[in-house]
């Protein structure tokens, strides 16, 4: 592909080109966050670079979505939970305020995050957490992105 992956996401993740998914999902794809300053950081994105809101989904097509966003959740859990005893908690978001398509985050929560934004919503977190190359997705990665894989395929087995 020429040119950069993040300016679609969607188109990209369709066409087997988005470097970050992980799985196709019934109703989009779940994705690795670009930043990790929070490992396992995910994302979800709808299949369909056109629908901009969950109210924009006929409801069996929104109810998927919600299904898919909970089992990320899930495997995002249970992979954290078994890599980092300091794993608290998933958060589940759906803002649409930045990126025009329907997407949802999965944040993994820690006991050793800052005492100043650890009972926070993770968007307080310092900006340069979100640019610092230190925090940007790459190989070491790998082990956790395969853990959720690999979360998501026994979920989906067991579903």
């Amino acid at each position: 592909m020429s040119g950069d992956w993040r300016v679609d996401r969607v188109g990209t993740a369709l066409s087997g080109e988005n470097p970050t998914v992980m799985r196709r999902l019934t109703s989009g794809f779940a994705v690795i966050g670009d930043v990790q300053f929070l490992p396992g950081y995910s994302v979800l994105l709808v299949d369909d670079p056109a629908v901009q809101r969950l109210s924009d989904l006929p409801k069996p097509k929104r109810l998927s979505f919600l299904s898919d966003m909970d089992q990320l959740g899930e495997a995002v859990e249970h992979a954290c939970r078994r890599l980092d005893p300091a794993f608290r908690r998933v958060n589940l978001e759906i803002l649409g305020n930045t990126d025009p398509f329907l997407h949802a985050h999965v944040w993994p929560r820690f006991e050793w995050e800052p005492a100043d934004v650890v009972g926070k919503p993770v968007w307080l977190y310092p900006r340069e957490r979100w640019t610092d190359e230190e925090f940007r997705l790459g190989p070491r990665h790998d082990v956790l992105r395969e853990a959720i894989a690999g979360e998501l395929d026994q979920l989906r087995l067991t579903s």
